[in-house]
């Protein structure tokens, strides 16, 4: 489905406003559509800085940020094309280290759409055109780009010759375009798999392993596997990486949950993985303790959306499947308090293609009070719906509200011990634009 986007600035909403109107306007995979309006802007992808590309069901945005951190930490300038966006929609693409200007994206935009003629392209092919478009003229040292849906079939895999190649943790998700079984999603995932460039990818179970070394061998690619080609462990003293170059120890990742171990590793790995852009150990220390990834478990500051709660603590997250759910039960103790029975207020929404059983078992017996909404802009399960299936997972106190001003309003009643955004993406960008912290 399009993603829901306005801009306050006039130039960047007309631009805006002919994305919305696009055909199919919907996730509609394949490489024909991007690969034509491509070549009518020139190719830019044939001449791009040396990309990282990633893919995964969960962490990819997180291993993007550290690839990031860790580059612009070893001098590097480096553009980034992430999705989707929380608050507005620049923060897909960013130049060199900063969010695109909004006087440079409206004719951005604008020279994309004015060729895209009857192409039928999609509102993340334009995104893609145009992202390509930028980084191919504005000059840098590195690209991270995030792979939005799946891998062979998304838009940003007419890539040609990625430097390095890495798939994050899978999962179920997708399934109406991705398949129905784990084996058939990292296919998917793998077929970002380009010849020569390493295919760097976390330790999987057999059913997913297969596939996607199957993938590499088909496109090429040399397959750095956890557990063969490298490896992690969690220490006390920090995050433990042994590869073909040696070990290295890094400091225990900033961004909170015991699943940021694994997305730190992940980007070290592929950037060691490489010898084009130097990135040394202190670099990748710097990227630990300093990158940001917002809306996954960040913690909002006191802003007008959390006033009324005072100091009880108020944590973000966009998860909406089950993986995610299972890395938010390993995290549980850090955002409801350890063995706090039922002191955590949820605040839901979700779209309507998502998996809210899955997202909510793991956490259900820790959640005292729930509060579901609709996600403004996007098809999504009605309220009472999640509410019920809360109750049926043994949540004690359920309510429904409109917008995510009443929906606080609602939690502060009942001065709960922590309070926790979780659902979607777009959701957690409402929040954030209601508290005033919009994403850099």
């Amino acid at each position: 489905m399009a993603d829901h986007a306005v801009s306050a600035d006039p130039r960047v909403q007309a631009q805006l406003d002919r994305l919305w109107a696009l055909s199919p306007g919907a996730d509609v995979l394949g490489l024909e559509r991007i690969t034509r309006l491509l070549a009518r802007v020139g190719d830019p992808q044939r001449h791009l800085p040396p990309v990282f590309h990633v893919a995964g069901t969960n962490g990819k945005g997180s291993t993007c940020a550290y690839l990031r951190a860790a580059l612009e930490a070893a001098g590097h300038r480096v553009h980034a094309y992430t999705s989707p966006h929380l608050v507005r929609f620049n923060e897909r693409i960013r130049l060199a280290g900063r969010l695109i200007a909004d006087d440079a994206l409206a004719p951005l935009l604008a020279e994309v759409l004015d060729v895209a003629g009857d192409l039928g392209a999609s509102f993340f092919e334009v995104t893609t055109a145009a992202a390509f478009l930028a980084f191919a003229r504005t000059p840098a040292d590195a690209c991270v780009i995030e792979v939005g849906l799946g891998g062979r079939l998304d838009a940003t895999n007419v890539l040609p010759a990625p430097l390095v190649c890495g798939v994050a943790a899978l999962g179920i998700d997708h399934q109406a375009f991705l398949g129905d079984t784990l084996a058939q999603i990292a296919a998917e995932k793998a077929g970002i798999a380009k010849p020569g460039a390493p295919l760097v990818t976390m330790r999987y179970p057999p059913e997913a392993a297969e596939p996607v070394a199957r993938a590499a061998a088909a496109a090429g690619a040399p397959l750095l596997a956890e557990g063969a080609a490298w490896q992690h462990r969690v220490a006390e003293t920090g995050v433990v990486l042994s590869d073909r170059r040696g070990s290295v120890t890094l400091p225990l990742p900033a961004l909170p949950g015991a699943h940021q171990a694994h997305n730190l590793a992940l980007a070290a790995a592929m950037l060691r993985a490489q010898d084009r852009l130097a990135v040394g150990d202190a670099a990748l220390a710097e990227a630990a303790r300093g990158a940001r990834w917002p809306a996954r478990l960040q913690r909002l500051a006191r802003g007008p959306l959390t006033a009324p709660l005072g100091a009880t603590p108020v944590w973000l997250d966009g998860g909406h499947n089950e993986s995610a759910g299972r890395a938010l039960g390993a995290a549980i103790d850090r955002v409801a308090g350890a063995g706090e029975a039922r002191s955590l207020a949820l605040v839901l929404g979700m779209l309507a293609n998502k998996d809210p059983r899955g997202l909510l078992a793991p956490i259900a017996h820790r959640v005292g009070q729930l509060v579901t909404l609709p996600v403004p802009g996007h098809a999504h399960h009605d309220p009472a719906d999640l509410a019920a299936l809360a109750r049926e997972l043994g949540v004690p106190a359920t309510a429904t509200a409109e917008t995510i001003g009443s929906a606080f309003a609602e939690v502060a009643r009942s001065r709960p011990g922590a309070v926790l955004v979780l659902g979607s993406l777009y959701l957690a960008g409402e929040a954030l634009k209601a508290n005033d912290e919009l994403p850099d």
